[in-house]
């Protein structure tokens, strides 16, 4: 590199006192390069394919509990605004009644009978029900929101699933046995 840039000009008619002057001029700053590459591996995936249909869940409740309800509203916006990104129905989001559990106790714990303290503790639920979801679908969603769960917060998930109706079921029963036109007396 030194010998492109020497001072005197010489090589290449000038250019090199050329590159110097507007090197000179240009602010200097320092720069980093990354190299990115693609590595091929020579062995296929194997990708493997059931013939087992999906599951159908006709709904999927999502009952999330914690003690602060600021957290609570936060993480559902959070879930419903997942839920809208990956197209899930939301079929309804609603805040059933608190708990409120309330233990008194005594400030002493040998004497002073009249002198006590009470301790309040309040449960905040949230539940998000989801309509017409695929297994599969369900499964990611809720892997995603379960990772994301605040510290303190608590999540029980209720799935009601559609099933084909058995055949030994679809025909009545009576076809099966004569029964009998007489009336029973």
């Amino acid at each position: 590199m030194s010998d492109l840039f020497t001072e005197g000009g010489s090589q290449h008619g000038g250019y090199t006192s050329q590159c110097h002057r507007l090197m000179s001029r240009l602010p200097f700053t320092s720069s980093t390069s990354f190299h990115t590459a693609t590595v091929f591996s020579s062995t296929l995936s194997s990708v493997t394919v059931t013939e087992e249909p999906d599951s159908l869940f006709q709904k999927v409740s999502v009952l999330v509990k914690g003690h602060d309800k600021a957290v609570l509203d936060s993480y559902e916006f959070f879930a419903t605004m997942a839920a809208k990104e990956l197209g899930i129905s939301i079929s309804k989001v609603y805040e059933p009644h608190k708990d409120t559990e309330r233990l008194t106790l005594l400030k002493s714990i040998h004497i002073f009978k009249k002198h006590r303290v009470q301790y309040e503790m309040r449960t905040y639920y949230r539940c998000i029900e989801l309509s017409h979801i695929t297994g599969c679908t369900a499964q990611v969603y809720l892997e995603y929101i379960q990772r994301n769960l605040p510290e303190g917060v608590a999540m029980e998930v209720t799935n009601t699933i559609m099933e084909k109706i058995p055949d030994h079921i679809l025909e009545p029963m009576w076809k099966d046995h004569p029964v009998d036109d007489k009336p029973s007396q």
